[in-house]
């Protein structure tokens, strides 16, 4: 959620469906005939492993299962894949809304470049089923310990990947992993005992022992796991990996991923280190800043010949050319534009004073709500807040 005067980027879609216009939100470098057509882009949301896999519907009871959005423009042949996952957020009320749909911008930026993008929303968070992947407690006795954290997270990846290679617009022998936090860190896992077709990791942020005011409960012992993660890469190879952290991250600052990196090269890894500049008030969201980390991924993927479109890039969605709501002024028609492009659940809220506010990518319309009214009342205390569009999921 932010103010309307943020980026958000993010296409917002039925389904499987929406045809989008042809001028690119970030320049390519070498405009070629697939940007002459208006490819569709396809989001839908599942839930593995449910027997069957069952395709989420709004307004009706959640499946069992991991939830799962599948993003990918409907361009001929078969696609790379990517897979994505979160951070694990400290508050137990945070976890128990995470939603595949926060990251639906990121997961665009890939498709954008010719991946087919499955974001996973790990066991026991949001709407998926089975065990959290964290310790409740102060600290792990031991390095083993971070290590089950980070397996628990391959484990449901490796379901994710097992559906999603056996799609027809799916090129099976390309993958590259994503995730953020502790998402970044189950990264160093799946590396270590890499699937079939495994290509390339990134780690947005990842680590294990902090405790977010940059300090962490044993930090020899964690960087004995990332010791750890690194011999296990070294007997496959060493698949290539990217780490990207900011500056002024409070969980990982610089001199803890320097002992992490340390040791994980130390014992065979082979990673890429990256330490962006300071971004926002804590650089541990630097994964939601996708202007920020773009150049970088791009050359990373470049250099290990993963761009599946070479330098080209898909043109990005446009919103639907709908009148604006009432409450809302002409010259607020960015952000009315920004909204109809963000994903669901969101919420549009205007002020008194003609602001407006929004949150997207909520896990449900009541959250939505909730945290866009939050978001004007705490900028004004005495304006009047009042929902002025909102969108309750998929329509």
């Amino acid at each position: 959620m932010q103010k309307a005067s943020g980026f958000l980027g993010v296409l917002f879609a039925a389904l499987c469906t929406g045809a989008f216009g042809q001028s690119p939100a970030a320049p390519a470098a070498s405009p070629g005939p697939a940007q002459q057509v208006a490819y569709k882009l396809i989001e839908r949301e599942l839930f593995i492993p449910s027997p069957p896999i069952v395709e989420f519907v709004p307004h009706t009871p959640r499946p069992e299962g991991l939830d799962v959005l599948e993003v990918y423009y409907a361009t001929p042949g078969k696609h790379p894949l990517v897979l994505l996952t979160h951070a694990s957020p400290d508050d137990a009320r945070d976890r128990a809304r995470i939603t595949p749909w926060s990251l639906a911008k990121q997961a665009e930026w890939f498709a954008r470049r010719g991946y087919v993008a499955f974001i996973v929303v790990r066991s026991g968070y949001g709407a998926s089923s089975g065990a959290l992947d964290i310790d409740e407690g102060p600290c792990l006795a031991d390095h083993g310990g971070f290590q089950d954290i980070a397996n628990a997270g391959v484990d449901d990846l490796n379901l994710v990947l097992h559906y999603a290679q056996k799609q027809t617009q799916v090129d099976s022998t390309t993958l590259v992993s994503v995730g953020v936090s502790a998402g970044g860190f189950a990264q160093l896992a799946l590396v270590a005992d890499p699937p079939n077709g495994l290509k390339a990791a990134i780690n947005f942020a990842g680590g294990t022992g902090r405790d977010g005011f940059e300090h962490n409960c044993n930090l020899p012992v964690a960087a004995d796991a990332f010791r750890a993660f690194g011999k296990g890469a070294s007997k496959h190879g060493a698949v290539p990996m990217l780490w990207i952290f900011a500056q002024n991250d409070h969980w990982y600052p610089p001199y803890m991923v320097e002992r992490f990196e340390d040791a994980y090269t130390g014992a065979g890894g082979a990673s890429q280190l990256v330490m962006a500049p300071p971004d926002g008030a804590d650089g541990q969201d630097l994964f939601l800043n996708v202007p920020a980390w773009s150049g970088t991924v791009n050359a990373f993927l470049k250099a290990h010949n993963l761009l599946p479109l070479g330098d080209m890039i898909l043109p990005a969605p446009k919103a639907h050319d709908l009148p604006l709501p009432p409450g809302v002024n002409s010259s607020n028609g960015d952000a009315w534009h920004r909204f109809l492009l963000a994903p669901p659940f969101k919420t549009l809220v205007a002020g008194d004073d003609g602001a407006t506010w929004m949150a997207t990518g909520e896990y449900n319309q009541p959250s939505a709500d909730h945290d866009g009214l939050e978001l004007c009342r705490k900028a004004h205390k005495n304006n009047h807040c009042n929902i002025v569009a909102r969108n309750s999921g998929v329509d």
